[in-house]
């Protein structure tokens, strides 16, 4: 009898483990297959965002230099046009590689309205860069006459003569940043920051004003190669860049309104809109009387409830 009971409590369990392999087995499919819906759902949301971000793109290109010259009247219905079917019955059941054609196709239409302001523009730049190429050689002769060396100048420069070549750098960054009429000016730009930040790491034996003068150029000089970047538009890297910029600056100033706010413009390019939303909120705290930073709160908070809706509906559609 009682190798009898052994042998049925032997084969109960061995059935509880069978029923508990296909009990975790079916947990397992599961959670790959809602891992596989979130993952369909991360890059429709990337392909949703990318057409949303063109369209926003183009719309404000028509307040560009020479954007007058942009055909508005077939641009602006086509991006409505647009926009509509987005967020359409259409739009909210296409896949990606159904976003992914619609935007491909709605490049080419936008591209047939811009041709004049495009040529102008190029124009312009070509104009732009011959005079900057006969500056710089001219700067490069005089430099060359005065027996400098800016990329190799490992001199120990007393503290005016090299407070003059930050200076100088950085007003020839400035100059540039102001006739900038396209991405290469401003890299131009950020390439004169840049030396002269370099030039800024060449103090010696500072005294405690000098080196507050110093981190005070060095502040300036972050924040203006941060906005550079912000218009280096075709750089793949170029938020990032700017994020960095401005970090550098706040480790110089922390409470820097100017390095969160270009932070926080950064950050809601990238669709990080939580760290955006931090930076700004300790904007306001420490500038609660600033207009532009309210503005972007608005929109980043805007963009919030947008994501968390778009969410909600995407997510009521597949379990729903």
């Amino acid at each position: 009898a009682a190798a009898a009971a052994g042998e049925a409590e032997a084969a109960d369990a061995a059935h509880g483990s069978a029923l508990g392999a296909e009990a975790l087995a079916v947990c397992v499919a599961a959670e790959a297959e809602m891992a596989g819906r979130d993952a369909a759902a991360a890059a429709r949301s990337a392909a949703v965002n990318e057409l949303e971000g063109y369209i926003l793109e183009a719309r404000g290109m028509r307040s560009r230099k020479h954007g007058s010259l942009i055909d508005g009247a077939s641009l602006e219905p086509m991006l409505d046009e647009a926009e509509d079917w987005l967020y359409s019955d259409a739009g909210e059941a296409a896949g990606c590689g159904e976003l992914g054609a619609f935007l491909a196709a709605l490049r080419v239409r936008v591209d047939g309205t811009m041709v004049a302001f495009r040529e102008k523009v190029e124009a312009e730049r070509v104009a732009s860069e011959a005079a900057l190429q006969a500056s710089a050689d001219a700067a490069a002769a005089e430099r060359a006459a005065n027996g400098e060396d800016e990329d190799h100048d490992q001199r120990r420069l007393k503290y005016p003569d090299r407070l003059r070549m930050v200076q100088k750098n950085k007003d020839e960054g400035t100059e540039l940043f102001k006739g900038a009429v396209d991405v290469t000016q401003y890299r131009q730009a950020a390439a004169r920051y840049n030396k002269a930040l370099t030039h800024a790491a060449k103090f010696v034996d500072l005294s405690p004003d000098a080196r507050e003068e110093v981190d005070a150029l060095k502040l300036s000089l972050h924040l203006n190669i941060a906005m550079c970047w912000l218009k280096i538009t075709d750089a793949t890297n170029h938020l990032d860049q700017a994020i960095r910029s401005c970090t550098d600056a706040l480790a110089l100033d922390g409470e820097n309104v100017k390095a969160l706010y270009r932070r926080a413009t950064a950050l809601e390019q990238k669709k990080d809109y939580e760290a955006a939303k931090a930076d700004l909120a300790a904007a306001a705290q420490i500038a609660p009387d600033d207009k532009a930073v309210p503005k972007l709160q608005q929109r980043v908070e805007a963009q919030i409830k947008r994501q968390l809706d778009k969410e909600k509906k995407m997510y009521g559609k597949m379990f729903g």
